[in-house]
């Protein structure tokens, strides 16, 4: 059996080019995209929807809204006109690289959801199986890839990089370096484009509404999700709530007749980590519990069943991700590969000593982040983890019973730990 093949292989999918959705009177419709590429293997030009689903062997399709509209309530669904990742058309496409797979759109779209609330400094979202592996601020868009790249460069490895700025030549060469399966940006500054060329299986999408992407932040769309009986779930989308300071709540709560609150308040650079970490959240698969720092994730825990182990998981990750930072900076190569060089004798042994003594006593870069969980911490023992670690903050949606349990774990940290409550959760499955 040829592995490999499998992975080269483009379905042919039998799903029709139009569907229609009717929902008590309103009916949506919607057309299946397709796309004319150059087929190397039949050697000559092709219309093809998707490559193939979440596998090969899994037929898959993409539909586009292009009539209707539905109102439930008091709550509008987006519209059509407003579409991003199921607009994309050939001239979409600068370079086509490798025919495009359900993933691959569907990491597009979880940089983007995040990307919604990153539209007033330029910032890089790096996506894995859907779920970030590094996001940053940036003094410029090169500044954001590199944070963001070398927050985790083992994850980022044949990821997809989105962009909330164009990208330049300086951006365009950072990315020559990488292996990356799709990068998405507005626009590409003149000469950028060849340079990233060089990766020849690249696919390289322009979106121009990325720039519009901040009014996407109210928009709702109905969240379908499929049952082994061929059942549907249907939901409306969450809406993020805290889009400012004045959005948190420092937290307190009453237990048994007595008040609790956090002792120190957030500083205006605590604040600006708080939201850059509650939004990145909303892009995370849940349970899920973050690390933020200056604007740049330092560890990310997803889809754990219980709020200790993902805090214990980000924690792990974020040692593991510094020591191997430290290793590229310092040798140009990955920790692993230094570790096994070290191990067959070719470098000496203090090399790793040395790196792993860094890794320890900077604690994997989170002295100083800002933990955030996508729920309330259910006991004390979750906010312990990042507490140890040596935090200055948390954000978590509160309302607990044993809140207060939290709220004196932080009033016994040394330095103080500062604490704001959301009032909503971030659950993604």
């Amino acid at each position: 059996m040829d592995l490999k093949a499998k992975y080269k292989t483009i379905m042919d999918d039998h799903f029709p080019d139009k569907m229609e959705i009717k929902l008590g009177d309103a009916t949506l419709v919607y057309k299946k995209r397709v796309w004319k590429f150059f087929d190397e293997k039949e050697g000559t030009f092709v219309e093809k929807g998707l490559r193939y689903g979440e596998n090969p062997g899994q037929e898959a399709a993409l539909y586009q809204l292009v009539n209707g509209n539905i109102s439930l309530g008091k709550c509008k669904f987006i519209e059509p006109g407003n579409s991003l990742v199921s607009s994309l058309d050939e001239d979409s496409f600068l370079q086509f690289g490798k025919h495009p797979g359900k993933i691959n759109l569907t990491d597009i779209d979880s940089g983007l959801n995040i990307l919604k609330f990153l539209s007033k400094k330029p910032a890089a979202v790096i996506v894995k199986h859907n779920n970030p592996c590094g996001v940053s601020f940036g003094s410029t868009i090169a500044d954001a890839y590199n944070k963001a790249n070398m927050a985790d460069r083992i994850a980022a490895f044949g990821g997809c990089a989105v962009f909330n700025r164009a990208i330049d030549k300086t951006t365009a060469e950072l990315i020559k370096e990488n292996y990356l399966e799709v990068v998405v940006a507005p626009g590409y500054e003149e000469g950028s484009i060849d340079i990233i060329k060089m990766r020849k299986n690249l696919r390289i999408v322009e979106i121009n509404r990325i720039d519009q992407l901040e009014k996407y932040k109210n928009f709702t769309f109905i969240d379908f999700k499929s049952l082994i009986d061929g059942g549907l779930i249907l939901q409306q989308s969450q809406i993020n709530t805290i889009n400012s300071n004045n959005d948190f709540t420092v937290a307190s709560c009453i237990y048994k007749g007595k008040d609790y609150k956090i002792d120190r308040e957030p500083t205006p650079d605590e604040f600006e980590d708080m939201l850059f970490g509650w939004w990145v959240e909303q892009g995370v698969t849940s349970n899920s519990v973050i690390f933020v720092k200056n604007g740049t994730t330092v560890g990310i825990g997803t889809g754990e069943q219980d709020r200790v182990g993902v805090a214990e998981i980000a924690v792990y990750k974020a040692y593991t991700k510094y020591a191997d930072r430290l290793a590229f900076e310092k040798f140009k190569m990955p920790y692993k590969s230094l570790e096994l060089e070290v191990k067959k004798g070719l470098k000496d042994k203090i090399l790793i000593q040395e790196i792993d003594e860094i890794t320890q006593s900077d604690k994997g870069g989170l002295i100083g982040s800002t933990m955030i969980s996508d729920a309330f911490f259910p006991f004390r023992d979750g906010s312990d983890v990042g507490i140890n670690q040596g935090i200055r903050a948390i954000v978590q949606p509160g309302g607990s019973d044993r809140d207060f349990e939290t709220i004196e774990a932080c009033n016994e940290a040394q330095p103080k730990v500062t604490m704001v409550f959301t009032g909503q959760r971030a659950f993604k499955h």
